[in-house]
């Protein structure tokens, strides 16, 4: 007998959940659940109303992936949205700005001009260039995105784990651009991101056994318009394919079967595996840009 399995949904026994209703304590499955003022309660309590028959839960909320259930389920997501939304208005207000933080391995303007890039230890470009957009159409688009896909799983994977997917598949996104393509080329977006969101979706649905075609179409359709050319301007397939590797495996690690300490520590060592698998790639690319002087 499996005694780390998580309990069944009561209304979907085949779906483990790792979320209860506050009110009843029986598992729901984010199909069942039903957002209240302080956690999640399950359809037959809604309909009885607040007002008749509430039990004290004994055990506090918690998420699939074990995370506290928090009273605004999308309050990281509407924070991210935000940040973006910023430093777009920032950016068109100061000339220069973009220039500065987006993404590129190395670049020497004419004239003798200092070298720039993460080459040359500028490292924080490979997390300002996810949040950064020169186009509102491109802001758009991903925050729409952001939106429709972050929602479910910042409700599913609670805040921590969710912030460190969506900023680990940014990185790993940034890691693969800077591994692959030349070192002056600019890359700027929050799509590495977003596909991110996208590989822990499709991993998140196979984990709670829902029907996996409808998620296989969405990548694979996402995935053919990465190599398309929209408005003249070339899409980053690296970061694409890098934010979505890294999304799935951090999603994997996150909904590890266990329980207590054994099972934070493989979610978040799962987490660190991914980071140092990262900055290896960085780290060997920058060696190579420097052995080429």
């Amino acid at each position: 007998m499996d005694t780390d399995r998580l309990p069944g949904c009561y209304r979907h026994p085949e779906r483990d959940t790792g979320i209860r209703c506050v009110r009843c304590d029986r598992p729901i499955c984010p199909e069942c659940m039903i957002s209240a003022s302080v956690g999640f309660q399950c359809p037959e309590c809604v309909r009885e109303g607040s007002g008749t028959g509430r039990r004290p839960a004994p055990h506090a909320p918690r998420t699939l992936a074990g995370g506290a259930v928090a009273a605004d389920p999308r309050l990281v997501t509407k924070i991210l949205i935000g940040i973006n939304v910023a430093l777009f208005l920032v950016a068109q207000a100061v000339p220069g700005l973009p220039v500065r933080l987006e993404l590129l391995g190395r670049y020497v303007e004419y004239y003798g001009a200092p070298l720039e890039g993460v080459s040359t230890g500028e490292y924080h470009r490979l997390l300002t260039s996810v949040f950064l957009h020169t186009e509102w159409w491109h802001l758009i688009g991903n925050m729409i995105g952001l939106w429709v896909l972050g929602g479910p799983l910042e409700a599913a994977l609670g805040r921590g784990r969710y912030l460190a997917v969506y900023l680990l598949s940014g990185l790993g996104g940034s890691a693969l651009v800077y591994l692959l393509t030349a070192p002056n080329t600019a890359t700027l977006g929050a799509s590495g991101a977003i596909f991110g969101l996208l590989g822990a979706t499709a991993v998140l649905a196979r984990r709670m056994r829902y029907e996996m075609r409808p998620v296989i179409i969405m990548v694979a359709l996402m995935l053919a318009l990465t190599f398309v050319r929209i408005g003249g301007m070339s899409v980053s397939w690296q970061a694409h394919v890098g934010g979505l590797v890294t999304g799935a495996l951090v999603t994997l690690g996150l909904l590890a079967r266990g329980s207590g300490r054994k099972r934070v520590l493989v979610q978040w060592g799962s987490c660190v595996a991914v980071f140092l698998l990262a900055v290896l790639l960085i780290a060997v690319r920058t060696a190579d840009l420097a052995a080429l002087g």
